[in-house]
């Protein structure tokens, strides 16, 4: 056991080269570590029941400090992930990183488990938005073809959304959650096996190397300790920045909010889900968006061609911008220009990987640099 983690840890052969941006992986797992612990102590106090689940919540805030600091963890733990998912992902694309297929196809799946788990767990607290986000997204699956009023049923339990679906949603996220660590050992696996890439795109990268210990493990050290110090502070100075209005309401059946919309982390896939007028098209709409993102291709990096450059920073602009119109009211123009965008950022994304192929050669392409 200990020469597994000293040949993982302390002795593992890093390149040199590598930037701030190669310290995502890291930064995410020790999230993941804050996540999984603050969510175990809320487990054990959770009733997962219509009529309690909300007053329970509430009550993790008035109790004592304890469980304030434990709640309020958990729900900034999430958007800090996603923040560096992002973060890690884009630096993916840029440097081209998902040509390294086990590492990339692992990673994906992980962040596609990371929303459902996300998603889940915006379910448990019952309030007015919670509520109304599940009867929105989970009414899609009735529109799936053949199969959807059964899956339906199968997920929600009934004819719609009642306790029996928050029983169900809190014993599948406490469950995701350790699926979602096997995953996370499974990828750190994978990029061990094969070695990371690098900024210079060089598959002879690994000529000039360190040990992970004490260079990088310092490294990371130090990004973590401002991103801990960024946590307390914004739990501190507004803990209920990333919560909506609607979150101290409880859930109503028979009042709808006047605009329902998801965490922020879903406003993307919401914007394009409600700019085509079929359930059915926005959902294909979805997919085929998280498919090209996801195909691995082979092409250089962004460093070496200033034309992929502004095809990425364009995608990376429709993407927020996409954000941005979720959160919005959908009425025009707002739903127009949802679908523009979303339909522009697929066409950039095909053009990201379709074009800027090189010949495959060992790990990743290789490109010589003077």
């Amino acid at each position: 056991m200990v020469s597994v983690m000293r040949g993982n840890i302390v002795d593992l052969p890093t390149n040199i080269s590598l930037s701030y941006f190669w310290c995502g992986g890291f930064m995410i797992s020790s999230f993941l570590v804050i996540q999984v612990v603050s969510g175990v102590v809320l487990s054990l106090l959770y009733v997962a029941d219509s009529l309690l689940s909300f007053g329970c919540v509430l009550d993790f805030t008035s109790e004592g400090l304890f469980l304030w600091l434990v709640r309020y963890m958990h729900i900034w733990g999430v958007t800090f992930i996603f923040l560096l998912f992002l973060a890690h992902m884009g630096r993916s694309l840029y440097y081209s990183s998902y040509s390294k297929l086990g590492v990339w196809n692992v990673g994906f799946v992980l962040y596609l488990l990371m929303l459902v788990e996300a998603f889940l767990g915006y379910i448990l607290p019952w309030h007015q938005m919670s509520f109304w986000a599940a009867t929105v997204l989970s009414s899609i699956l009735q529109s799936v073809p053949l199969v959807g009023g059964v899956l339906y049923k199968y997920v929600v339990g009934g004819f719609s959304v009642t306790n029996c679906m928050l029983v169900r949603v809190f014993s599948a996220h406490v469950c995701l959650a350790f699926i979602i660590i096997g995953f996370s050992v499974l990828h750190l696996f994978y990029l061990h096996k094969g070695g990371s890439n690098n900024p210079l795109f060089v598959s002879g990268g690994y000529g000039d190397v360190v040990f992970f210990h004490s260079f990088f493990t310092n490294k990371d050290g130090f990004v973590l300790m401002c991103l801990l110090f960024f946590f307390g502070l914004v739990m501190l100075i507004s803990p209920d920045l990333v919560l909506d209005v609607e979150s101290y309401i409880q859930a109503d059946p028979m009042v709808t909010p006047v605009s329902i919309k998801p965490e922020w982390y879903f406003l993307a896939f919401y914007a394009m889900l409600r700019s085509v007028e079929s359930k059915v098209g926005g959902l294909v709409l979805v997919l085929v968006f998280l498919f090209v993102l996801w195909l691995p291709t082979l092409n250089k990096s962004c460093s070496y061609s200033l034309g992929r450059q502004y095809v990425f920073w364009c995608g990376v602009s429709l993407f927020f911008l996409l954000t941005y119109l979720g959160a919005c009211h959908p009425e025009p123009p707002f739903v127009l220009i949802s679908k523009i965008a979303s339909f522009l950022i697929i066409f950039l994304l095909v053009m990201f990987k379709g074009l800027w192929v090189v010949p495959y050669s060992g790990g990743f392409p290789r490109v010589m640099v003077s």
